[in-house]
């Protein structure tokens, strides 16, 4: 599925079965809460922290799916092509970073 393909197929299931968008801003808090849940998961699988059994109802997966498609709904809303956002977030990184990180030597050990 290209990234086009999943901004549509968002909003026809918005316009199907969610009746209308949340408000931009209610999106972008839902957002936050979905990367919170995410950083949930590291934490406790990758991380330090210890799990409870009220963890197991998430998993990294579902909760990087959750702020995919939130991120689209936001998209959507916002009338942002994010395949062209995309394409140009890699030229600007391309021009800024392009020997960067090579030359770090923190990123050779």
């Amino acid at each position: 599925m290209t990234i086009a393909e999943a901004q549509k197929l968002v909003d026809e299931w918005i316009k199907e079965n969610g009746v209308r968008y949340f408000n931009e801003m209610t999106n972008l808090a839902i957002l936050t809460e979905e990367v919170g849940e995410l950083a949930r998961v590291f934490a406790r699988k990758y991380g330090e922290q210890s799990s409870k059994v009220s963890d197991e109802k998430y998993n990294e997966a579902d909760e990087m799916a959750d702020i995919l498609w939130v991120l689209l709904c936001l998209a959507n809303q916002t009338n942002i092509d994010l395949t062209e956002a995309l394409k140009k977030n890699f030229e600007k990184k391309t021009a800024r970073d392009k020997n960067r990180h090579i030359n770090n030597p923190k990123l050779k050990k």
